[in-house]
C-alpha cells in the first residue's frame, strides 16, 4: 500500500526531486493464459510497436483462487494511458494472477481490436484478458455536443453498456478510466461492500456545487428539478466505480441512462458529456468509497488542462481527469509535478527519458512515505 499525503501545492514542487529518485517497487511475478482475437496478417503501425514488455507478476503464497474483474476501454488515442494503468494494477496487486481485464475496443478505431489485442499480448505476455468490440452506432445518435470535443467520443459511453457487453457470468466489475494509475492493492477496492440496493460504489464529493452540473433548463423545469426527490445528491466521478452487474442488468440501468440522454438531445439539460446521465440516475444512492481511491482532476479543467495538486489525504489511485494527460505533457517537455508519479508505469519506449526513468527503481511506500509523514 502506498499511503502518502499532500496538504499544500508548494510542498509538491519541493518533493518532485525526491520522487525522481524513488520509483514504485516492482516484484517478479507471472500470470495466466490469454483470451483474445487471432491476428494473422494484421498490420501494426510503428507507434503500436513502441511498447516494451512488462515484467511478469506472480501471486504470493497466500493468494486464494478468485478473480478480480476490471473493465477498461482500449483505443489508439489513449493506449499509452491504458498500458500504464494496467501496469500499475499488476505492479501493486498482492495477487496479480487473479486480475482479469475486460477491454472494450471501438469497432472503427484506427487500430482495430485485433491489432490492440496483439499489442496487449506483446506488452503483457501472461496477462489474463479479453477484448470486446463496442458498436459505436448503439450510442452515436444519443450523444450531444459537450464542453470538450474529446468527451463526445462514443467510447466514453461504453460503461453504460457493460451489462450487455461483458460475459453474463461477470457479476461484479471495477471500472477504471484509461488515465489512472493505482499505487495500492486493487484487492482492497474489490472487497468493498455495496450495501442494500446500491448498484455502484464510488468516492463522493459532497462539497462540490451539484447544481453546476446541470443547466438552467433543468433546474427551472418543475418536473425535472424534482428528479432527486428527498435524496441528497453528491457529485461523483465515473472514472472509478465498483459495479454490481447483477443489479445493473436487473434494473435495466442502461435504458435509464439512455432516457436521460434522449431528454438531453431535446432540452439541453447538461454540458459535460457522459457524466451527468450517471448523476441523474445514481446520485444520492451510491456506496460512498474512500476518497483515496480517486484523487481526480490531475489533468486540470476541461479547457486549459493546467497543473493541479492532490487533495489532502492518503492516496491509492491517481486520476488525470481533465484536459491535460501526463504522457502528452511529458512528450511536450512540460510535465506537471504530479506527472512524474505517472512516469514509472509508462512502457512506451520511443522517448529519450524512458530508460533513464525506469532505471531509478525506488518505492514511495518506503522513502517517500516517510518524507511525506515528516511534512505533515
Amino acid at each position: 500500500m502506498v499511503d502518502f499525503w499532500f496538504c499544500h501545492r508548494s510542498l509538491i514542487d519541493s518533493v518532485v526531486v525526491v520522487l525522481l529518485f524513488n520509483l514504485f517497487l516492482s516484484f517478479p511475478f507471472t500470470c495466466l493464459a490469454i483470451r483474445s482475437f487471432p491476428t494473422n496478417g494484421e498490420i501494426i503501425s510503428d507507434d503500436l510497436y513502441g511498447y516494451m514488455e512488462a515484467p511478469e507478476y506472480r501471486n504470493g503464497e497466500d493468494c486464494r483462487p478468485y478473480t478480480i474483474h476490471v473493465a477498461m476501454t482500449l483505443d489508439s488515442e489513449y493506449l499509452r494511458g491504458s498500458v500504464a494503468a494496467v501496469h500499475s494494477v499488476l505492479r501493486h496487486a498482492s495477487c496479480p494472477e487473479n486480475v482479469f481485464f475486460h477491454f472494450i475496443a471501438a469497432e472503427f478505431d484506427p487500430a482495430s481490436p485485433r491489432v490492440l489485442t496483439r499489442l496487449v499480448r506483446n506488452t503483457f505476455p501472461s496477462l489474463n484478458f479479453k477484448v470486446y468490440i463496442f458498436r459505436e452506432d448503439s450510442v452515436i445518435n444519443l450523444i450531444s455536443s459537450s464542453i470538450r470535443v474529446a468527451l463526445e467520443n462514443p467510447l466514453n459511453y461504453a460503461r453504460n453498456y457493460l451489462g450487455d457487453i461483458l460475459d453474463p457470468n461477470v457479476n461484479r466489475i471495477i471500472y477504471l478510466d484509461t488515465d489512472v494509475v493505482l499505487v495500492d492493492d486493487i484487492q482492497k477496492l474489490w472487497n468493498i461492500t455495496l450495501r442494500s440496493n446500491r448498484v455502484i460504489g464510488a468516492p463522493e464529493y459532497c462539497h462540490a456545487n451539484f447544481t453546476n452540473y446541470f443547466t438552467d433548463n433543468f433546474w427551472s423545469d418543475p418536473v425535472l428539478s424534482r428528479t432527486f426527490g428527498l435524496k441528497k445528491p453528491c457529485y461523483f466521478n465515473t472514472g472509478v466505480m465498483v459495479m454490481d452487474m447483477r443489479k445493473w442488468r436487473k434494473g435495466n440501468y442502461r435504458r435509464k441512462i439512455e432516457n436521460w440522454m434522449e431528454i438531453q438531445r431535446k432540452r439541453r439539460i447538461y454540458e459535460l458529456g457522459s457524466l451527468p446521465p450517471f448523476l441523474l440516475v445514481f446520485a444520492g444512492n451510491i456506496e460512498p468509497i474512500d476518497h483515496r481511491w480517486n484523487q481526480h482532476g490531475l489533468g486540470g479543467d476541461n479547457v486549459k488542462g493546467s497543473c493541479r495538486s492532490l487533495h489532502s489525504g492518503p492516496v491509492s489511485l491517481l486520476h488525470w481527469s481533465g484536459k491535460g494527460k501526463p504522457w502528452v505533457r511529458h512528450d511536450e517537455k512540460r510535465p506537471c509535478p504530479l506527472d512524474h508519479l505517472w512516469k514509472p508505469y509508462d512502457l512506451y519506449k520511443h522517448n529519450d527519458e524512458h530508460h533513464q526513468s525506469q532505471s531509478l527503481d525506488f518505492s514511495i511506500s518506503s522513502s517517500f512515505l516517510g518524507y511525506s509523514n515528516y511534512l505533515i
